[in-house]
């Protein structure tokens, strides 16, 4: 396997609650997340996000604590050290909707849903999600306290 084969499979989509519990000393697992995310980013761990998750997380922390606490979040974001930013595409969006109809008994929002179909497209297998949403998609998630 190439190296950056390997590095792809190695990579770990972050999700906004991970993004939040990291930005909200408040937030329930604070801490063990701040910790996890710092051994990823300690073991070189290819982090990758979206832009939607992006937006996801600005509103979360507008709406949850403060303009500047968003405004830091975002620079944070875009500063490129919480990872990679893919763009999800219009076939993204729409393979999202077809996993929103069929699993319609579960509570995927578009969000949730563009960044499965962002995983499935560049090949990952493990988000560092605090969203049960993952789990239930089939996901192999970071466990706090573990990589």
């Amino acid at each position: 396997m190439s190296t950056s084969r390997l590095r792809r499979s190695l990579a770990t989509f972050v999700d906004s609650s991970a993004y939040f519990a990291i930005t909200n000393r408040r937030e329930l697992g604070h801490v063990a997340t701040l910790d996890a995310m710092e051994r990823l980013i300690i073991e070189r761990t290819p982090l990758i996000t979206s832009n939607f998750v992006i937006a996801e997380s600005h509103a979360l922390a507008l709406n949850r604590m403060n303009r500047q606490v968003a405004a830091t979040l975002l620079a944070d974001l875009d500063s490129g050290r919480l990872g990679h930013v893919e763009r999800v595409t219009q076939d993204d969006e729409r393979q999202a909707r077809k996993i929103i109809a069929r699993y319609a008994d579960k509570d995927f929002s578009l969000t949730d849903a563009t960044s499965f179909a962002v995983m499935e497209r560049l090949g990952l297998r493990r988000a560092f999600t605090l969203d049960r949403n993952f789990v239930q998609y089939g996901w192999l998630v970071v466990e706090l306290g573990q990589t």
